[in-house]
């Protein structure tokens, strides 16, 4: 049996034609008559009939112009105005046979069955990659000119296509149409909202096929990809290092040249890359879109969310070759290597001082600039750090988030809570250089050290007495400013010392 369908558009097709024909005809015969008229004189220019014959065309033609009665469009002919009249009916008579999906031209429906049979008629002549459809390789083709004819009217910078001009009109306007139905959130294209779309659902379409681990991002898979292969094809020409993508190159090229295009309209601040400016925004908005699902606890970066869970989980991933001991942050590890090392190749150009990370020395160096730009909204005190605030401001509110696996002892700080489990654990992993003894506490070695080297670098302000440790120090010039700090809760008696407090006590107790 015949598809009623095929019947209907061989039908519309046969009227369409013979239509054509038919105006072919009358116009064939109204130019004949014209011809007779303006029949070739003696001595007359076979031009003058060619220029004739032209004049008569245009004029028939504009005098049969056809308009949409919808819009004021004009056409030339019937089939055109029909053709275009299913803009606004929103008729689409053609119909691709594998998906479905329907056209308003014959000629486009062809076009959209390439999609399916991957022909590719278009190639480049520059490098050989085949195309769909013409205007792709239009489009391709300027990649090799250069040419970028749509310009920003509002910052100047040139795309290559249409379509890039549009969506990076939204920079500048703030639009963001796409919305998320899940937690709000808004992008500025469609695409976008797709990949955002994979945090709740979980989708992580592309699978490395060496190793199977999954990803939800295309440029995530190709980036993991270098860990087998090694390749990393894009090198700086500055300082040769080597990248999996042009896209990192590109930003790396920014140190070089101290670029910062992206900056933050509250502040001021500039920034190398466009994610860093957006992360940034949100010290200024107060948003923490990562939360943990064990403790509900919110975070400002998915980075911190990552690491912040190895609490609950209890990894800890970054291993010390040395001495087997691990770490949450690979940081801490860093600045643990040093104590194996000791080697500090970062030094202070006001002091002297040396510190085994480039960071530890541009945070020092805030002492000598006193730039101290983290404000506590509480008590206003200012500090160097940003996790030097957020310490502080646990005192405040009172948090003490590390608690100890053997008491029920608590600590604001990581860093206090393993000092304090090695009480328990009876764990000393600091061992002097000079003799065997060992410590607990970094600062307890170094204090130690200085007696099997002497040193003594804290001098008193009213005599010459030196000391090697700080508090020692501070201890001895209360003997000069005669200042007694600790009082005897009995008699009220007071000393320099917390010590001579202790031994004062005493006399009350009977020891």
């Amino acid at each position: 049996m015949r598809d009623p369908e095929s019947c209907r558009i061989k039908h519309t097709q046969d009227t369409q034609q013979q239509t054509e024909l038919m105006e072919e005809s009358e116009e064939s015969e109204e130019l004949s008559e014209v011809e007779e008229e303006h029949h070739d004189k003696p001595g007359e220019k076979p031009s003058s009939r060619s220029k004739t014959k032209k004049t008569f065309l245009k004029k028939r033609r504009a005098s049969q112009s056809i308009t949409c009665t919808q819009c004021g469009k004009s056409f030339t002919n019937k089939h055109s105005l029909e053709i275009h009249m299913r803009v606004h009916t929103g008729e689409k008579p053609f119909k691709c046979d594998q998906c479905g999906k329907s056209f308003t031209q014959q000629g486009t429906l062809k076009g959209h069955m390439r999609v399916h049979t991957g022909e590719k008629p278009f190639p480049c002549d520059q490098c050989g990659k085949s195309f769909t459809f013409k205007q792709s390789l239009e489009h391709h083709m300027r990649v090799h000119t250069g040419e970028k004819p749509y310009a920003c009217d509002q910052c100047g910078k040139c795309f290559s296509n249409k379509q890039y001009v549009e969506l990076h009109m939204r920079v500048h306007t703030g639009e963001k149409p796409f919305a998320c139905d899940q937690c709000g959130k808004s992008f500025s294209q469609s695409a976008q909202i797709r990949v955002h779309m994979r945090i709740h659902t979980g989708e992580k379409p592309f699978a490395c096929d060496i190793c199977e681990k999954r990803f939800a991002h295309k440029n995530t898979l190709e980036f993991h990809m270098s860990v087998h292969t090694g390749v990393k094809p894009f090198m700086c020409d500055q300082c040769e290092k080597t990248f999996t993508n042009k896209n990192s190159l590109e930003c790396h090229m920014r140190v070089h040249t101290g670029e910062k295009p992206f900056t933050c309209d509250q502040c001021g601040k500039s920034f190398t890359q466009s994610v860093h400016l957006t992360a940034h925004m949100r010290i200024h908005t107060g948003e923490k879109p990562f939360k943990c699902d064990q403790c509900g606890k919110s975070f400002t970066y998915k980075h911190h969310l990552t690491v912040h869970t190895r609490i609950h989980t209890g990894e800890k991933p970054f291993k010390c070759d040395q001495c087997s001991k691990t770490f949450l942050w690979s940081s801490n590890l860093k600045t643990h290597l040093a104590v194996h090392t000791k080697e500090k190749p970062h030094s202070c150009s006001e002091c002297g001082k040396s510190f085994s990370l480039l960071q530890s020395l541009h945070v020092h160096q805030k002492i000598h600039t006193g730039v101290r730009e983290y404000l506590c909204f509480e008590c206003e005190k200012t500090f160097i750090t940003a996790s030097c605030l957020k310490l502080h401001q646990m005192i405040h509110t009172g948090e003490k988030p590390h608690k100890c696996s053997y008491c029920e002892k608590r600590f604001s700080q990581s860093g206090h809570l393993k000092t304090h489990e090695r009480i328990h654990t009876g764990e000393k992993p600091y061992k002097c250089s000079y003799c065997d003894k060992t410590f607990s506490q970094s600062s307890n070695l170094k204090s130690h050290e200085k007696i099997h080297t002497g040193e003594k670098p804290y001098k008193c302000s009213y005599c010459d007495k030196t000391f090697s440790q700080l508090g020692n120090l501070k201890s001895h010039e209360k003997i000069h400013s005669r200042e007694k700090t600790f009082s005897c809760d009995q008699c009220g008696k007071s000393f320099s010392s917390k010590s001579r407090l202790k031994i004062h006590m005493k006399i009350h107790t009977v020891e």
